[in-house]
């Protein structure tokens, strides 16, 4: 006959310890794990919105949604308005400027985004342009792309019908470019890709006058 040993009441009570050790443990583990990540998600949150917020582009020609004045179109003497720009973050390594109007042909039926002005590599010291700036007045080391007459500088707004919005957006970008001769917006985003650390972006508004 076989005898069977009697469980230690000892050892039950080292395992129902153990056990429950470890039931605590899981438990503070799943309360815990959450908390740590909305806390995260807080404050990726918190700095994706200080990002927004912080870099700040501006015009003394224009508050933001107004009407740009005529001076800066191709109903006046189509020049550069006066721009400026605070809050360049530390890290920033270069900043690009675009300008467009994602209203053309007609804002009632809009087909295309047409390109104003692309400029690169302005360095992060810099904090703003000149009014009618020349290229000789740009900041030391600042490339020039191609706008959409094919040409490099500032082209004004100048509408064929309806009241069109025109975006200076600027980036803070981790990098220099390389010389991408005379690039297009499209091929100057594409080399952008990656780089950016913030943005910000002034909308002036346009319509011309005989259009009304």
């Amino acid at each position: 006959m076989k005898h069977f040993r009697e469980a230690n009441p000892g050892n039950t009570g080292c395992i129902y310890f153990f056990h429950l050790v470890i039931i605590t443990i899981f438990t503070i583990m799943l309360f815990f794990i959450p908390i740590q990540t909305s806390r995260a998600e807080t404050s990726t949150s918190q700095i994706n919105k200080e990002n927004i917020m912080t870099l700040s582009l501006i015009s003394p020609s224009f508050s933001p949604n107004d009407m740009i004045p005529s001076q800066y179109t191709c109903d006046g003497q189509d020049i550069s308005p006066t721009l400026s720009w605070s809050g360049v973050p530390d890290q920033t390594k270069s900043l690009v400027l675009i300008v467009d109007d994602p209203d053309a042909p007609d804002p009632a039926a809009p087909k295309m985004t047409w390109v104003h002005w692309v400029l690169y590599n302005i360095p992060p010291q810099a904090n703003g342009l000149p009014e009618n700036v020349a290229v000789n007045e740009l900041p030391a080391g600042t490339l020039q792309g191609i706008n959409d007459w094919k040409r490099t500088g500032y082209g004004g707004p100048c509408p064929p019908i309806g009241i069109h919005r025109y975006f200076h957006k600027l980036y803070a970008l981790d990098t220099v470019l390389p010389d991408l001769k005379h690039p297009t917006k499209s091929e100057l985003e594409k080399a952008m890709h990656g780089h950016i650390i913030m943005q910000a972006e002034l909308i002036g508004r346009y319509q011309r006058s005989h259009r009304k």
